[in-house]
């Protein structure tokens, strides 16, 4: 079962971080939680690795009809959106919100599932 939906951009890790904030933003997301997975290895276990950031973006009215439908959807939110280099690329990669639906088996989230797959995939499309 595949999971994520990814563009490859060849754009530089910190050109596509800000790209993919606006595209977000512009599909309604905002980004409630950011994780430097690098500097967080780097600083703990002294680990090196390639740029890699992690963002919880949350869409309100997404995630309020999802809570509604599930409260113990909470599990599976924010969305998180992975940016991360890939040798001379860099890669988004936004979990598929169907993965609520698969995971629950719940028919009330699948036309939320379905909102936040298109606002992803235009987000997405957007930075290709």
């Amino acid at each position: 079962m595949s999971y994520d939906r990814t563009v490859r951009l060849s754009s530089d890790f910190d050109t596509a971080v800000t790209a993919v904030r606006k595209a977000l933003a512009d599909q309604g997301f905002g980004v409630l939680t950011e994780i430097d997975v690098k500097a967080t290895l780097k600083g703990k276990l002294g680990h090196d690795m390639e740029d890699y950031l992690i963002l919880g973006a949350c869409n309100p009215p997404l995630a309020h009809r999802a809570l509604e439908a599930d409260r113990s959807i909470g599990l599976l939110l924010p969305c998180n959106v992975v940016v991360r280099r890939d040798g001379d690329t860099t890669l988004v990669q936004a979990l598929d919100p169907g993965t609520m639906v698969t995971l629950t088996g719940l028919p009330a989230l699948e036309p939320v599932a379905t909102d936040a797959t298109a606002r992803l995939d235009a987000a997405l499309a957007s930075l290709t």
